[in-house]
């Protein structure tokens, strides 16, 4: 299940407070900066510090790759 529009609108990582890359197509919404993955279950992000999931560089490049199918969070600005 997708995330909201209005959602992805005002997500924002918990750790840094920046934006984020949401992958649909994977159900994560990621922070690049920090290499941290937050699952998304049944349309409800997990943004809590604690369940940030550390990507390894291959996972990374990869992602970053396709970055261009993700949609960036607007970072908790309004």
């Amino acid at each position: 299940m997708a995330l909201d529009s209005l959602l992805v609108d005002i997500l924002a990582c918990p750790n840094d407070r920046g934006s984020l890359l949401y992958f649909e197509d994977e159900s994560i919404l990621y922070n690049p900066r920090r290499h941290e993955a937050f699952a998304v279950n049944d349309g409800i992000p997990v943004l809590l510090p604690d369940e940030a999931r550390k990507v390894d560089d291959a996972e990374h490049e990869a992602l970053m790759a396709k970055a261009s199918t993700a949609v960036e969070t607007g970072g908790g600005v309004n």
